[in-house]
């Protein structure tokens, strides 16, 4: 039954998404975030005015913005008296900004709330050895060329020996220059990154390489099928680059239509070279985007003549072990599903993270695991099946690309927009959050 305090989406809008490196590596996040709030905005003729407040999810922390929801609000136009604040649940921070807006309107406290996230991943920076930093240190604290001189020499020698590091590859070596999001990647509690935690879920789940990547191909050919047909686009508002803004970008740059399973066979296992099974070619790639969602209480969509895309019925997060941090989304799913009253067989379309293919088809077999669901959730019976045709129809973050602050709102928007052209009544919009959590998000169309 609809109630005025129903929580409902009323647009949302994505930048295309672009592998790292690649057309958006020089785009600020906080500018990827103005162009999808300032398109959200635009597409529903909203009053500024009305917005009580914005929540925007970032993992990367750029100095210069600090608070970087604040600062893509003005830009795009927020009114200086209507506050904003950044949320921080590393894969599913988009998702806590819309989870963080529905708990203010559901509660009476809000009622028209601007949420998503921003991700700029090839500007995470790379910063200087433990060693380098010592000498820094000590020479911005020198008194006098007589303290300065031996440091600078020393930092001479440091560089010869990061030089002779970066030659030998040697990544663990006190020399080798930090990389931030490898290091971001790594799980701090168990010390080992998001990759090697997928082929620990490979190899407890009898998942061949063959199975992966064939899962991979599917994702390509549903995102490029998407996309020349359409409905992806209709998520999208273009990027400009500056300084000329001759050259626009308006679609993803990472699926490839042209993909292959020869092509896949050929990459060699990433992260365990011996025995692996994880490649770059079934791993969701690292990406630069933003995605922004719309919400009001249902009265207050009504009274504004709104005819919203879907409401939220419920959201769960849940934990688990960091090192099947993976399975995510088989934890914290059923607390979503007893929050709505649903079960899986209600659910008509799922949208379920892939950040890598050994990740996602793992929780599809526990999803359908009555010993899963008995052992390790305290459940009667198994979740229920996710049948291949009702997941990630559009294809998904192997294709299209994980920016790590902005996918959760992504993986919403393009669950509300599918469930209303297919008029499905439920959705189910899940990933798995490094460290060992799932955020669970379920729709109901509006339609």
């Amino acid at each position: 039954m609809k109630s005025p305090r129903d929580v409902v989406l009323v647009e949302g809008v994505r930048t295309p998404f672009a592998k790292a490196g690649t057309k958006l590596k020089k785009v600020h996040p906080a500018e990827l975030g103005k162009v999808a709030l300032k398109q959200v905005i635009a597409q529903t003729n909203l009053d500024v005015n009305l917005v009580d407040e914005v929540i925007i999810g970032n993992t990367g922390n750029p100095p210069d913005s600090v608070n970087i929801s604040r600062v893509v609000a003005l830009n795009a136009g927020i009114p200086l008296k209507t506050s904003a604040y950044t949320v921080h649940r590393n894969c599913a921070s988009a998702l806590e900004s819309i989870s963080n807006g529905y708990e203010k309107i559901k509660s009476g406290t809000m009622d028209v709330i601007l949420a998503g996230g921003t991700e700029n991943m090839s500007q995470m920076p790379t910063l200087p050895p433990k060693k380098f930093q010592e000498i820094y240190e000590k020479l911005f604290a020198a008194k006098g060329p007589k303290q300065a001189l031996p440091l600078l020499w020393s930092l001479f020698k440091a560089d010869v020996k990061q030089i002779k590091a970066l030659l030998s590859g040697n990544m663990r070596d006190e020399y080798f220059p930090v990389i931030s999001v490898m290091m971001g990647l790594t799980d701090p509690f168990v010390g080992i990154n998001m990759g090697q935690t997928a082929e620990i879920l490979a190899k407890e789940w009898g998942l061949s390489r063959e199975t992966q990547d064939k899962f991979a191909l599917r994702s390509h050919q549903l995102a490029s099928k998407a996309m020349k047909e359409g409905r992806m686009r209709e998520e999208i508002a273009p990027v400009y680059l500056a300084p000329e803004y001759k050259e626009v970008i308006s679609e993803d740059i990472g699926p490839r239509d042209t993909q292959t399973m020869e092509a896949l066979a050929k990459l060699k296992p990433f992260f365990d070279k011996a025995t692996g099974s994880i490649t770059a070619g079934n791993s969701c790639p690292i990406t630069d985007g933003a995605a922004m969602v719309l919400m009001m209480s249902r009265e207050k969509a009504e009274a504004l003549g709104y005819k919203p895309l879907a409401t939220i019925r419920s959201y769960g997060f849940a934990g688990l072990e960091p090192e099947r941090m993976g399975l995510g989304p088989v934890y914290s799913t059923p607390v979503a599903l007893k929050r709505a009253g649903l079960s899986m067989k209600d659910i008509g379309l799922v949208e379920l993270n892939e950040a890598f293919a050994a990740q996602v088809l793992s929780c599809q077999k526990a999803f359908d695991s009555d010993k899963f669901g008995q052992e390790k959730l305290g459940l009667s019976s198994k979740i229920g099946e996710i049948r291949d045709d009702i997941l990630n129809v559009n294809g998904g973050a192997i294709a299209l690309g994980h920016p790590v602050g902005a996918t959760g709102t992504r993986i919403v928007l393009t669950l509300a927009k599918e469930m209303k052209r297919r008029n499905t009544q439920f959705g189910l919009a899940t990933l798995c959050i490094g460290g060992g959590q799932g955020g669970s998000m379920i729709l109901e169309n509006e339609g």
